[in-house]
């Protein structure tokens, strides 16, 4: 994806980074995982080499971070929490668990991956359902 940015007279072109996700440990389902994969996506999951099963909500927002990655999670509380003690962070999305399936996840992930860029996650706290509509 390309941006266009007018600067003394001439057009910039400015290249747009395409996002990376992280699924922390409370939406870390194998299913959600492979098929984004199979998506083409670039996704990592906790557990992982880095992050443990037992890695604090914490250390994951700060891990995916650090590798410019959009966190998701059903983990709504405790997320929003930390995205005001961190405000600097690659991005968070939430979703409901209880109202939210499988199909629409893939569905909502895969598009949201699509239409959007690093450059628009930093700091921001979103809900998956805006690409379900």
């Amino acid at each position: 994806m390309l941006l266009f940015k007018k600067t003394t007279g001439q057009m910039q072109t400015i290249p747009m980074t395409k996002p990376k996700l992280h699924l922390d440990m409370d939406a870390s389902r194998r299913d959600l995982y492979k098929a984004l994969l199979e998506r083409g996506l670039d996704v990592t999951r906790t557990p992982n080499l880095e992050v443990h099963e037992d890695a604090s909500d914490e250390f994951q927002l700060l891990w995916a971070t650090s590798h410019q990655r959009i966190l998701f999670t059903f983990n709504i509380k405790d997320f929003v929490n930390l995205s005001q003690k961190h405000p600097f962070h690659a991005g968070i999305v939430l979703a409901n668990q209880r109202t939210t399936n499988i199909s629409e996840l893939i569905h909502g992930i895969s598009k949201m991956m699509m239409e959007t860029t690093v450059e628009q996650w930093v700091g921001q706290v979103r809900w998956l359902r805006e690409w379900l509509k």
